[in-house]
């Protein structure tokens, strides 16, 4: 997670001229203005028919409290080629609506009831449907997926509009196509990856990079990067990096999925094995378990018990075996890996600016230990 900031007007980021951390944390509030008046802007255009302002208001809401890191990042590859320009920055805000697209429809696949400490998209939109139509759960999944497909719109609107020459634009839509690709392939392949009984470790990790590393960190650095007509040279290292910290990302995921606070994560704990996913940690289990340990993770995953304290007790069984086993310690030595590879990467270009190496850099650690 980025710093966490208050809703005041920050000032804009100047280059060079602050930490990591503070620079960070106005870009972030800077971004998110964008984003907001954005999206005002095409709902006071669309959300205009009677019902609709519930989907004005929902918008708002989601994309006022995301972490943001996607459109961190292709700030930063437009930084490692040309200076601060807020065209840039608006151009690295739509892939937060981008961003918005694909959580609302995951939390719709995943059936999950919360993100970030609150209902999901479709569960609120139940919520108000409730004592208007017959079958409101029906309504909020469906509204819900109109809802992202208009974000996905509207991504590739902001970009087109940001306000950049055409020529940036032209070298940035193939990464951006990329991009949106391989999300809706790794997605599709964690689909076919949620029986753990069949699912491969180099299966769950490739949809890992596919569906989360390359979407969270890589590809968005080289939007930043094609934006700005970076070098070869800076562009592979960021795409090294990328690549690196993005699976050291979705690591880390999959163990806060096992193991994070409820409090903190705003899910409940061991959400993952709640809702049977056959994630990069669940599945090293398997494969590091002995005999014994295999059979009590396989009689888990068969005899799941209906929610209330009795679950909660199966919820410990489970992160009891992963420590076990040594999956927990496996993860934990995939993500220090990957972060030496990242931080290699950057010190191997010496031509990408301090600021947003120094960032890059920062962001190496904080991206991989944090704790929602």
């Amino acid at each position: 997670m980025l710093p966490t900031i208050g809703r005041r007007l920050a000032p804009r980021p100047t280059t060079g001229s602050l930490a990591p951390p503070e620079w960070l944390e106005a870009q972030l509030v800077t971004t998110r203005e964008l984003v907001a008046d954005f999206t005002h802007r095409r709902s006071t255009e669309y959300f205009v028919a009677p019902g609709t302002a519930v989907l004005r208001e929902t918008l708002a809401e989601f994309v006022a409290n995301g972490k943001y890191l996607r459109s961190t990042f292709a700030t930063l590859g437009w930084l490692c080629g040309r200076p601060e320009s807020r065209q840039a920055l608006k151009a690295a805000a739509g892939l937060e609506l981008l961003h918005a697209f694909a959580l609302i429809q995951d939390d719709v696949m995943d059936e999950s009831a919360t993100r970030r400490g609150a209902p999901t998209v479709h569960v609120r939109l139940a919520d108000w449907a409730a004592d208007r139509l017959s079958d409101p759960a029906r309504f909020g999944r469906s509204a819900a997926v109109l809802l992202a497909d208009l974000c996905l719109v509207w991504s590739e609107r902001m970009l087109r509009e940001c306000g950049l020459p055409q020529a940036s634009l032209d070298r940035a839509w193939p990464v951006f196509d990329l991009m949106r690709s391989e999300l809706a392939v790794g997605q599709y392949g964690d689909l076919l990856n949620e029986d753990l009984h069949t699912a491969q470790l180099d299966d769950v990790l490739d949809v890992a990079r596919r569906k989360s590393g390359n979407y969270s960190v890589r590809r968005p650095l080289e939007l930043g990067a094609a934006l700005a007509g970076c070098s070869p040279a800076v562009t592979a290292a960021l795409g090294q990096y990328g690549a690196a910290i993005g699976e050291a990302f979705q690591l880390r995921d999959d163990v806060l999925g096992v193991f994070g606070d409820p409090a903190v994560t705003g899910k409940p704990i061991g959400d993952d094995l709640r809702q049977h996913k056959a994630t990069t940690l669940v599945v090293a289990a398997r494969d590091l378990a002995d005999h014994h340990q295999a059979e009590q993770l396989q009689k888990l995953a068969r005899d799941r018990p209906a929610p209330g304290r009795e679950e909660d007790a199966w919820v410990e069984r489970w992160q009891d075996l992963i420590h076990a086993c040594g999956a927990a310690s496996w993860a934990e030595e995939a993500i220090g890996g990957r972060v030496r590879t990242a931080r290699a990467a950057l010190d191997a270009e010496p031509s990408i600016p301090e600021l947003p190496r120094e960032t890059l850099e920062f962001l190496a650690d904080h991206c991989t230990r944090r704790t929602r």
